[in-house]
């Protein structure tokens, strides 16, 4: 039995069973030693949550510590006067720097609204809160918006979210929220909705709209996730092609809440953009073909307020500080009406690679747009909350640095004139009226050709010179209104931020400065022996508004077929028709007659019969060589100035320095005025009489150095899409480079008349 048994035993462990046996003593060893790894695992976690706990709560007291004594450093530096003042001021200038440091290198943003970020914030934006020639700091809301007050909102109060333009830096071509090709909701009822605002002239050149948006929003409550509407696009369809459009161009639609543009922010990148996009792509599936298209269908809206300090009441007047969006691609399912499972009151919904909204390119794609509300109680001040739409803009460093190398520039000019004012042309004088002076024949021969043309200096232009008077006029008349329009921005009565306020600000003022135009019009032409004022006054009155107008008529038709929102109504061009014809041309009517009434301008030589020889000219006088010298030191004066004007009108950046932009406009009218007088003196010693047009045409070359700058900006700064907006920018830029063309040459010629005057009627001639 016992050898039975034996045999048994050693055939269960050599046979099936033992197999079995194995794998199962096997797998509740691996049972145990996973419990107790993840015993050991969970332990280890819980060391780790609780160390990182009090890294993340150390850190954390030690950035709001910093963020503390960097507002303290800044109300030093604000508060100190005097000497004493002045270098406890320095101090505490390094300590916030030093703690400034500190932030940025402890990984704090700028574009949040907690504490330490809006201490960032406001160190960062001390020097744009700063007064143009006085040193008082003022919040930015002051200097952007003059006058305007905080507007009290109550809780349960509906306030209206504004819908504005849909556009692109890739594309000039905006378009209206409302329009029947973007599969966007329909407008609210018109019954609940309110009024959109009123546009001025120059927001309806401009296609400004604003329009009621779909969103409702009511003071202090939040809003779960509601949907709105449900729009269905077949593949075939207009809309879906127009929204795949807008995708690929990275297109944004724009809203206001308070005055307040609606920001995309991310504080991990530090980054803060107006608007939400309308969709984005992703690399399709397969790895092949194009590109997926999803299309943001809700907006998660975070709304900051402050409250009222002066009120007590928990229910009290709050102030809107700040209006945030998160745009969210998520496939709804069900229909509005009935029910949406995925956006109820209890559902976020987020953004999953999954759950995109996806555009189907086969069959029917139902979008659903939703959005929710949250209302956040923020330590931001209503003054400030500006701010952070100014980050990353213009550095006011450079523009300071710009404006002294234009100053120097101004005052080197201005003294080569005076040079050749007192000391060049007393010497010639002299010579030329038989006074003694010891100079020898060289210097006699060398500056002795200006006198020899006195006869021929002031014979009317054999070319056109109607042409020449109605140009010169034109140039006085737009110095005239750009000049009242910057005066007004500087005393806070044109809000320079309100684009379409200094456009229509602008025409306003052309046209009343017609008189003007007509005045210095009807004098010069009187002077070329001219006597049909009429003629020159309709000139004076047509030339230019007539090509501008014919301009935007052509370029009005090609964007009204795109059906892009600049393209202005017809009742808007006969407004502006209607102006033009009954206040501007009786205006400059009134300032030719009071021209040509008005006695000639005398002058102190005689004009020869015949017109006197001239002589080969070297590479200093040929008309290339002043034509490029005359025109590029006005375009070096403002260059760095333009290039900040070029990015608010182009790339829809903020532009509010109308003080800077004083100075440089002063700066290039005398550096105008300045290299003109130089060219014309040089010239004129060559003995070439004929600096009529040519004085003019010198001074204009400005405008082809501008020209040649927009082109430069079109090819490195702006990433345009289309023919279209290609055609709509050279459109605008080249109405900009002719104004300021006629500015400048109006500036030449009229400089180089007084000083011809002034030196020819100082010679003595028999």
């Amino acid at each position: 039995p016992s050898k039975r048994s034996q045999t048994a035993s050693s055939l269960e462990d050599t046979g099936p069973l033992s197999g079995i046996r194995k794998l199962q003593t096997k797998q509740k060893m691996m049972v145990r030693s996973k419990g107790v790894i993840s015993l050991c695992l969970a332990v280890c976690i819980a060391l780790c949550t609780h160390h990182q706990c009090n890294a993340s709560a150390s850190s954390s007291a030690a950035k709001l510590e910093s963020a503390e004594a960097l507002e303290e450093a800044m109300t030093k530096m604000k508060e100190k006067k005097g000497f004493r003042g002045r270098k406890e001021a320095r101090k505490a200038n390094i300590e916030a720097r030093e703690k400034y440091v500190e932030l940025k290198q402890a990984g704090v943003d700028s574009v949040s609204n907690t504490k330490e970020s809006i201490a960032i914030r406001a160190y960062e934006m001390r020097k744009k809160k700063k007064k143009f020639i006085l040193k008082k700091e003022k919040s930015l809301s002051a200097v952007l918006f003059p006058g305007v007050s905080p507007v009290e909102y109550e809780r349960g109060e509906l306030v209206p979210i504004f819908a504005e333009l849909v556009e692109s830096h890739k594309t000039q071509v905006p378009y209206s929220y409302y329009s029947r090709s973007l599969p966007f909701c329909p407008r609210p009822n018109p019954a609940h909705a309110r009024k959109a605002k009123r546009k001025n002239l120059g927001a309806k050149l401009q296609g400004a709209r604003t329009e009621l948006s779909p969103y409702d929003l009511t003071v202090l409550e939040d809003t779960p996730c509601t949907a709105i509407c449900e729009v269905p696009l077949r593949a075939d369809s207009r809309q879906l092609a127009y929204l795949v459009k807008l995708i690929l161009r990275q297109y944004r639609v724009h809203l206001t809440l308070d005055s307040l543009p609606v920001l995309v922010k991310n504080p991990a990148m530090n980054y803060a953009a107006r608007g939400f996009p309308v969709g984005f792509t992703t690399p399709p599936a397969n790895g092949m073909g194009p590109p997926d298209m999803h299309v943001y269908n809700h907006l998660a809206f975070t709304i900051s307020y402050l409250k009222d300090s002066d009120s007590d009441e928990p229910d009290g007047s709050v102030r809107i500080t700040g209006f945030d969006a998160h745009p969210i691609s998520i496939q709804h399912e069900g229909h509005v009406g009935e029910s949406v499972t995925t956006c109820t009151g209890s559902s976020y919904p987020q953004n999953n690679p999954r759950t995109f909204m996806t555009l189907s390119d086969t069959g029917t794609s139902n979008i659903i747009y939703s959005y929710e509300i949250k209302w956040v109680e923020s330590d931001v001040a209503w003054s400030d909350r500006w701010d952070i739409y100014l980050l990353g803009g213009v550095n006011n460093d450079a523009i300071y640095l710009s404006m002294i190398n234009s100053l120097m520039m101004t005052l080197f000019l201005a003294a080569v004139v005076f040079v050749i004012m007192v000391r060049t042309l007393r010497k010639d004088l002299a010579i030329y009226n038989d006074l003694e002076l010891d100079l020898t024949e060289e210097d006699g021969q060398e500056e002795s050709g200006w006198k020899l043309v006195h006869g021929d200096v002031f014979r009317p232009p054999s070319t056109s010179p109607l042409l020449l008077s109605v140009a010169v006029g034109t140039g006085a008349q737009i110095g005239t209104s750009v000049s009242i329009t910057l005066i007004f921005a500087i005393l806070k009565i044109v809000n320079p931020m309100n684009k379409g306020a200094m456009l229509s600000a602008i025409i306003f003022l052309y046209v009343l400065s017609g008189s003007v135009g007509g005045f210095v019009s009807a004098r010069l032409y009187k002077v070329c022996d001219a006597t049909e004022w009429k003629l020159n006054a309709v000139a004076t009155a047509v030339a230019l508004p007539a090509f501008l107008t014919g301009m935007f008529i052509i370029l009005n038709i090609f964007l009204g077929i795109a059906g892009a929102a600049t393209s202005v109504s017809i009742f808007t061009i006969i407004g502006v028709f209607l102006l033009w014809t009954c206040v501007s041309v009786p205006l400059v009517f009134v300032g030719s007659y009071f021209g040509f009434r008005a006695g000639k301008l005398e002058v102190s030589t005689k004009t020869n019969q015949i017109a006197r020889f001239i002589p080969e000219k070297n590479f200093a006088r040929r008309s290339i060589a002043t034509l490029a010298l005359s025109g590029i030191v006005p375009y070096v004066n403002m260059i760095v100035e333009f290039a900040v004007i070029m990015n608010a009108i182009w790339l829809n950046h903020f532009y509010y320095t109308m003080g800077f932009l004083f100075v440089s406009i002063l700066c290039v009218t005398i550096s105008c005025i300045a290299i003109n007088i130089v060219t014309c003196y040089v010239q004129l010693c060559g003995e070439d009489h004929r600096w009529w047009w040519k004085s003019f045409l010198n001074g204009a070359s400005a405008g082809f150095f501008i020209f040649l700058h927009s082109i430069w900006f079109l090819s490195h700064r702006l990433q345009l899409v289309g023919m279209l907006p290609v055609v709509v920018y050279m459109t605008y830029m080249s109405m900009i480079s002719l104004c300021f063309a006629l500015y400048c040459g109006s500036l030449s010629f009229i400089s180089c008349f007084w000083f011809t005057r002034k030196i020819y009627g100082a010679l003595k001639v028999d």
